[in-house]
């Protein structure tokens, strides 16, 4: 049964923005009060993200990183009206193209962990945070995530993390969720030296725990009125208990 959240409701969330950095379109920016939020959930996009396609640009809203933080907003309100959640859509790196070498390899990854790590620990200090990591995203999250006192990682459409098992992110707790839509299901996970990530994580041997997503497509992980949706939202609200397994 699909859930409704008033217009007003989602409008009436605050929204910081910090610009683009000299270099590259990187974005950060937060739907919700960051202020009185327990938890964060930041969302890390995948390739082919950029100023132009951060909240606009694509035919589905939902899978850009602030239509994807709105939608996720908007899941915990109706799961919860008074879900003390903020969302921070994330682009805090040089999302490579999808069609390039660069999204074959785990050099912007590397850079990206870096500043994700800084933005977690700098901003978020204090806050239960849940990264939600989606494609490429996934991969900077894994980099991300040991030692950075994250509360959990969320990944869905994953190439492959760059690790051989859920162990290789340090003991953070790792979800995984992978659509039966994807075309991504249909790559090689592979590592042909610097090429590839190993891998999948949504396979049963990755150890990560496996949440149900449906028959989401590629790009249709945050779709509001889905099971991806929903789990990915109970996730970042702590109440994994509630979470449908895939």
């Amino acid at each position: 049964m699909l859930r409704h959240v008033s217009a007003v409701a989602v409008a009436a969330a605050l929204s910081y923005l910090i610009v683009p950095a000299p270099h590259g379109d990187r974005i950060v920016r937060v739907y919700g009060d960051l202020r009185t939020a327990e938890n964060v959930a930041v969302i890390v996009p995948g390739s082919d993200t950029t100023a132009a396609t951060f909240d606009g640009g694509r035919a589905k809203p939902y899978s850009t990183p602030g239509g994807g933080a709105r939608a996720v907003l908007a899941e915990a309100r109706a799961l919860d009206p008074g879900a003390g959640l903020a969302v921070v859509a994330w682009l805090g790196y040089d999302s490579p193209a999808t069609v390039s070498l660069g999204v074959l390899t785990e050099e912007a990854a590397e850079a990206g962990a870096a500043g994700l790590r800084r933005y977690v620990a700098e901003r978020l200090g204090g806050k239960r945070v849940t990264l939600l990591c989606h494609s490429y995203g996934s991969v900077v999250c894994a980099r991300a995530a040991p030692g950075s006192g994250v509360a959990g990682v969320a990944v869905f459409g994953s190439p492959g993390l760059g690790v051989s098992s859920a162990a290789g992110l340090g003991g953070v707790p790792l979800w995984a969720g992978s659509g039966s839509q994807d075309w991504m299901r249909r790559v090689p996970k592979l590592r042909l030296g610097p090429f590839g990530f190993g891998p999948d994580p949504a396979a049963p041997s990755f150890g990560a725990r496996l949440f149900a997503t449906g028959a989401a497509g590629h790009s249709d992980y945050l779709r509001p009125g889905g099971e991806s949706l929903r789990n990915l939202t109970l996730i970042a609200l702590g109440r994994t208990g509630e979470v449908s397994r895939g």
